[in-house]
C-alpha cells in the first residue's frame, strides 16, 4: 500500500517565518542610503569650507593677501627668529690649532754623586731659581775641601820660605859672594812654589764647588713636577731622570699653525713693528685662557700641510694655559670700522650662491644674496647685498621660500615649544583601584570621537547599530 503522503508537494513555508528577513534587508537597505547621504554631505560641506577659506586671506578677509603668500589657505604661518644686522667695528681674526709650549723645560739632576739625604720640595708647588731642592751627604766632599786646603797652607809656607831664600841670594851675588847660577836656581824655585800654589788654589776651590753641588737648587722659576727619587737612593750625574723636571710656565708660549694663504696678512704687521694680539681658547672655544701677543712665525712653510708655524708669548699670571694644553688660537690682524654683522647662523648657502632670509615690516620672506667678510666664529661681517637694521632669519630657515608670511617669535619660545621626538607623550595616571586606565581609555576614545569628522562618525555609529539588528536571529 503506498503512503498517502507520498506525492504531496512539500507545505510552503509559513507566513510567520518571512517577514523577519524581509525587515532585515530593508533595514540593511536604510542603513546603507542613510551612509551614502552622510558622505555626500560630508563632502559637500567640506567642498563648500574650502572654498571659502581659498577665497580668504589667514585673517578671514579676501583680497590678494588670501592665505598668505607662504602656503595654501588656513595653514598656520612659519614661526621664525631673527636677528638685527647691526653696524660696528668687526676683527679680523686668523683662527689657529696649536698647542701650549713651555719656555723651558729643565731637568734637575745630580751635579755630584752620593747618598740623597733630604727632599725639601713638595710635588707640583711653584718654585724660584736658587731655592734648595735637595740634599746629597756633603761629608766626603767637606773632607775633600779640608784636604785641598792644608795642602794649599803647605805649598804658600815653601813658598814664602823659598821667596826668602831668593832675596838672600841676590844680596850675596851683589857682594859678589855666591856664583849667578845659585840665584837663577833659587828663582827657579820660587816660581815653582808659585805655580804648586795656584794648583793648590784650584784644587780648594774645586771642592768648595763639589760641596756645594750637595745642595740641589732650582735653576729657574716654575712648577715642579713629580719627584723621580727618593731619599736613601744613590744619585749620580749621569741620571737620566734626574731628581724632579721644573717647567717654566710664567711666561709661556703657544705654538700653533695657520694657513699660508694668511702669512701674508701677518707678515706684513710683524714687518711694520706693530705687535698683533692673540687669545687661547679651551678645546670647546669657550672659555678663553689667555691673552697674549705674537712673537714670531717659523722660517719654512710645511708643504704637506700647506700651513706656517706661528709662536705666541702669554703671562699667564692665573696658571690658565698648561704645558702641552690643545688650544684654540684667534689671531687679531686688522679690524673693519663700521661694517655690517650679522650672526653666523643666519648665513645659507645655495645655487645662487651665499644669502640670508631677510623679513620685512610685513612679515614677508625676502631672499638676499650678500657677500661675506671676515667672521670671529659667532658673527660674520657683509661686505655687500645687506644694510644695517634689516632683520635676518636665524633659526626656522629650512621651509622658506620668496614672498612666505612668517611669524617672528622669541628664541626661548621657539626652543620651549619644540618637544623632542624621543619624549613620550603622557598617558593616563593609573590608579591603584585599576579603574585609571580604563577611565582613560575611554576619555581617549571619546576625544578621538570628537575628533573625527561627521562622516567617520556616522559609519561607526552604524557600525554598532548593525550587531543590534541581527539581535533577534541569535
Amino acid at each position: 500500500m503506498s503512503n498517502p503522503e507520498q506525492g504531496q508537494p512539500n507545505p510552503s513555508p509559513s507566513p510567520s517565518s518571512r517577514p523577519p528577513r524581509r525587515h532585515r534587508r530593508r533595514l540593511y537597505a536604510g542603513l546603507l542610503v542613510l551612509l551614502l547621504a552622510g558622505g555626500g554631505w560630508y563632502w559637500y560641506a567640506h567642498r563648500g569650507d574650502a572654498t571659502k577659506g581659498a577665497a580668504a586671506g589667514p585673517g578671514g578677509a579676501s583680497g590678494p593677501a588670501a592665505g598668505g603668500p607662504g602656503g595654501r589657505a588656513g595653514m598656520p604661518r612659519s614661526p621664525v627668529v631673527v636677528a638685527t644686522a647691526v653696524q660696528r667695528d668687526m676683527d679680523v681674526v686668523l683662527n689657529g690649532l696649536g698647542n701650549v709650549t713651555p719656555v723651558s723645560n729643565v731637568t734637575v739632576r745630580a751635579q755630584v754623586s752620593g747618598p740623597l739625604l733630604k727632599v725639601l720640595f713638595r710635588e707640583g708647588q711653584m718654585v724660584k731659581a736658587g731655592d734648595v731642592l735637595a740634599e746629597i751627604d756633603p761629608r766626603p766632599f767637606q773632607a775633600a775641601l779640608d784636604q785641598a786646603v792644608g795642602q794649599l797652607a803647605r805649598d804658600q809656607a815653601l813658598l814664602q820660605n823659598a821667596r826668602l831664600d831668593q832675596q838672600r841670594y841676590r844680596t850675596l851675588l851683589g857682594q859678589d859672594s855666591i856664583s849667578k847660577q845659585q840665584v837663577d836656581t833659587q828663582d827657579a824655585l820660587v816660581r815653582q812654589y808659585e805655580g804648586v800654589v795656584k794648583t793648590d788654589q784650584g784644587n780648594v776651590a774645586n771642592a768648595r764647588l763639589q760641596l756645594g753641588y750637595t745642595k740641589i737648587v732650582a735653576p729657574v722659576s716654575g712648577r715642579i713636577g713629580l719627584r723621580q727619587v727618593d731619599p736613601g737612593n744613590i744619585v749620580n750625574t749621569s741620571d737620566t731622570n734626574g731628581i724632579a723636571l721644573i717647567t717654566q710656565i710664567q711666561p709661556i708660549a703657544v705654538m700653533y699653525t695657520i694657513p699660508e694663504d694668511n702669512l701674508p696678512s701677518v707678515l706684513k704687521k710683524l714687518n711694520a713693528g706693530e705687535k698683533l694680539p692673540v687669545q687661547a681658547w679651551d678645546r670647546q672655544v669657550r672659555n678663553q685662557l689667555g691673552e697674549g701677543e705674537l712673537l714670531t712665525t717659523d722660517n719654512q712653510i710645511d708643504t704637506t700641510t700647506g700651513t706656517v708655524k706661528l709662536k705666541a708669548v702669554f703671562p699667564n699670571a692665573d696658571g690658565m694655559l698648561f704645558p702641552n694644553q690643545f688650544v684654540n688660537v684667534r689671531t687679531r690682524v686688522d679690524t673693519l670700522r663700521d661694517a655690517t654683522v650679522i650672526p653666523v647662523a643666519a648665513i645659507q648657502r645655495g645655487q645662487q650662491g651665499t644669502f640670508v632670509y631677510t623679513v620685512d615690516e610685513a612679515s614677508q620672506v625676502k631672499v638676499q644674496v650678500v657677500t661675506l667678510g671676515p667672521g670671529d666664529g659667532s658673527r660674520t661681517a657683509v661686505l655687500g647685498g645687506l644694510a644695517p637694521g634689516q632683520r635676518v632669519v636665524v633659526d626656522g630657515a629650512d621651509r622658506l621660500k620668496e614672498g612666505m608670511t612668517v611669524e617672528t617669535v622669541d628664541p626661548a619660545a621657539r626652543a620651549a615649544a619644540v618637544v623632542p621626538a624621543s619624549q613620550p607623550r603622557a598617558r593616563g595616571r593609573r590608579h591603584r583601584d585599576g579603574t585609571g586606565g580604563a577611565s582613560n581609555a575611554q576619555a581617549d576614545a571619546g576625544a578621538a570621537g570628537a575628533s573625527a569628522p561627521q562622516g567617520e562618525r556616522r559609519r561607526r555609529d552604524a557600525g554598532a547599530s548593525a550587531p543590534a539588528a541581527r539581535a533577534p536571529q541569535q
